[in-house]
């Protein structure tokens, strides 16, 4: 199963696809990780990446597409597939449509998880996590028993936010994730691809209705 796997900063998608490499043994292909991979790997696809890295210039479409096709040629990608990252423009799912073709392989769902724009702004900024242990926590839903006290590791005053979790970032972040998945929706849409489920439910009934989709049962 080969799917596309959408949503905003904070909308679980991470969660998701942690889950489904764990039940599934799918493979999540970030964009990031494949190029830093390709770049220490040395291989000719990836030198190319990195030299245009090291020049702080955007790698080219051609080069991306290049290091996916050499990913999806190891044998893990057999038991499926997570895109994360991409595609982003048209031109980039139509790239991917003849790449994945080439290859005798398919997409089978392009799935978006919705959230409600103001209720992930309330969940981001009021995140945060222990610096020892790494447990999260939340000013409204998940608060620690006591204060300043981790429920885990019961590190002291150890607590943590991320700098880019406040309200003006994280609605920059919204807006840019509009602009660019707005562009690939209709592409997939045609294609009857693009299902949708509800960011905004607990992650068990999200996980379920992912499961629904991939299964056939939705």
């Amino acid at each position: 199963m080969n799917i596309i796997l959408l949503g905003p900063p904070g909308a679980g998608k991470g969660t998701q696809a942690e889950r489904l490499q764990r039940e599934r043994r799918m493979v999540q292909l970030s964009t990031g990780d494949m190029l830093r991979a390709a770049a220490e790997a040395g291989t000719e696809v990836g030198l190319k990446a990195k030299a245009v890295m090291k020049a702080g210039d955007l790698v080219s479409d051609e080069i991306v597409t290049g290091i996916l096709s050499e990913r999806l040629d190891a044998p893990d990608v057999a038991q499926g597939f997570i895109l994360d990252g991409y595609p982003r423009t048209a031109a980039q799912a139509e790239s991917l449509d003849r790449l994945l073709a080439d290859k005798g392989m398919r997409l089978d769902h392009v799935i978006e998880i919705v959230v409600d724009e103001q209720a992930l702004v309330d969940r981001i900024t009021g995140r945060f996590s222990c610096g020892k242990c790494g447990t999260p926590y939340h000013d409204r839903y998940k608060r620690p028993s006591k204060d300043s006290i981790c429920d885990v590791c019961g590190a002291q005053d150890q607590f943590r936010r991320r700098a880019d979790d406040n309200e003006e970032t994280v609605r920059n972040r919204l807006a840019e994730y509009r602009a660019k998945t707005a562009p690939i929706l209709p592409h997939y849409e045609a294609k009857g691809l693009v299902r949708r489920v509800d960011g905004m439910a607990p992650i068990g009934q999200v996980s379920g209705s992912i499961e629904a989709i991939l299964d056939g049962a939705a």
